[in-house]
């Protein structure tokens, strides 16, 4: 084990499993455990998530200009980087700061996934215990009667998917109509299609990578997903109210 797996084990992996038992001794339900877990972590992680909704909000913002200087200086290269690292200055936009924020999520979001994919296997999930934690002899993996968390469910994958849909969705700006006597550009078609492809590629992924997966890793993508939806929704209205009062 190197040290990098070691960090990570005893960083991330160790204390979320653990608040994972305990939450699950507390409420007696896997499945409402990794609920509470999912807000919470969605709680901690809400500063960056803002930020990540609001560099994409100020991107679509600085669009139109960005595009203008594309186009009057196309022919050097040189001109047009200088005006929109320019632009971004004047805007106070960071074209990494999205990368930079998934990136910083990233390994939190790959420990949760293992645990609670592991979370109710008692031999996997054993192992990263304090010992103050004591295991139950066993976790029960029903939720609600219905849905066994151990095991892939079809439908929790198709809703996960459709909530995915939905979130990017609510976030995709709408494509503006040419004005008239304008004609679109190759990049802005090309654009625009990607654009239009990735409301349904992304759910299509989710539904893919969750067919298989425990439904445990679908109820937290499908509770995260709804948070993320409630968030965007609540920036982009705080956003709408600034913008009605200037």
């Amino acid at each position: 084990m190197n040290i990098f797996s070691s960090i990570y084990g005893a960083v991330l992996y160790q204390p979320i499993a653990n608040i994972l038992v305990l939450l699950y001794i507390l409420t007696g339900s896997f499945g409402f455990a990794i609920i509470i877990l999912t807000l919470a972590v969605k709680a901690v992680l809400h500063p960056l998530n803002r930020k990540s909704l609001e560099s994409q909000k100020a991107m679509t913002k600085i669009q139109p200009k960005l595009k203008e200087i594309q186009k009057q200086y196309k022919d050097s290269p040189e001109k047009q980087t200088k005006e929109i690292m320019k632009l971004y200055k004047e805007e106070k936009f960071n074209p990494f700061a999205g990368f930079l924020i998934l990136f910083i999520q990233l390994p939190f979001l790959v420990a949760l996934f293992q645990v609670f994919q592991n979370g109710a296997d008692l031999a996997k999930i054993g192992p990263a215990m304090y010992s103050f934690v004591h295991l139950p002899q066993s976790i029960e993996p029903m939720f609600l009667n219905i849905l066994d968390l151990t095991r892939p469910n079809i439908i929790l994958a198709v809703l996960t998917a459709a909530a995915q849909f939905l979130q990017i969705k609510t976030a995709t700006p709408p494509v503006p109509a040419p004005k008239e006597g304008e004609e679109k550009d190759s990049m802005d078609q090309m654009s625009q299609m990607m654009q239009k492809q990735m409301v349904f590629i992304f759910p299509v992924i989710t539904f893919i990578v969750l067919f298989k997966l425990p439904s445990a890793l679908a109820l937290y993508w499908i509770v995260s997903t709804i948070v993320s939806i409630f968030e965007q929704k609540l920036l982009f209205s705080e956003k709408k109210e600034k913008n009605e009062i200037k």
